[in-house]
């Protein structure tokens, strides 16, 4: 295992140089961190070097880092992070990138890539709001399309804005502000000495 990815890290390294901004090696996986700049880029690198060859984006996922472990996260606040796999040399890398404006975050599609990308970048967009640019058909995914907002972010209510029902009298489904009250649960603690036959 280790020397795989002393392979690997070595054909990263020389495909890819000062492209990598961060390069972290741990638990037995490799991360790579890159510029939105440079995304696209390092991607067609990754799928098309011959030391590389990683044929399959397996998983690609939006993250909100605000709030990260409960503490301010100090640099951009959305990130990209894609899988890939390759096949024919039967390694992975993780692939992060930062949208660089947390008011608009856009980062380049790689639906051109992989067509693989094409629903997980929906879903991204859905969730979190990351904007894929040059993505063919860039439309909400798992949400109705009335929907406002995006339901993954640190900063969207737990209750969310809107709820839907039937409305027998106009016999459709229609959105109204929220009812739910917000409660905080308490759970119900057990002190009986030997419960559960414990001594």
């Amino acid at each position: 295992m280790t020397q795989r990815l002393d392979k690997l890290e070595a054909a990263l390294q020389a495909a890819l140089g000062d492209k990598i901004k961060t390069f972290k090696r741990e638990r037995g996986e490799i991360s790579l961190t890159v510029a939105a700049a440079d995304y696209l880029a390092v991607a067609k690198t990754l799928r098309d070097d011959q030391t590389l060859k990683f044929e399959q984006l397996i998983d690609l996922c939006g993250i909100d880092f605000s709030q990260w472990k409960d503490r301010a996260w100090d640099g951009p606040r959305y990130c990209v992070v894609t899988h890939f796999l390759s096949v024919s040399l039967n390694w992975r890398v993780r692939l992060k990138v930062f949208a660089p404006d947390d008011d608009v975050p856009v980062v380049a599609s790689l639906n051109e890539l992989w067509s693989a990308a094409n629903w997980f970048e929906r879903e991204a967009f859905d969730m979190i709001g990351m904007i894929f640019d040059g993505h063919i058909d860039l439309r909400r995914i798992l949400t109705d399309y009335g929907f406002i907002g995006h339901p993954l972010r640190k900063d969207f209510p737990v209750t969310g804005h809107v709820e839907m029902r039937y409305d027998a009298e106009k016999k459709r489904v229609i959105y109204q502000p929220v009812t739910i009250e917000p409660r905080e649960i308490t759970p119900r603690i057990i002190r009986e000495d030997n419960y559960g036959g414990l001594h």
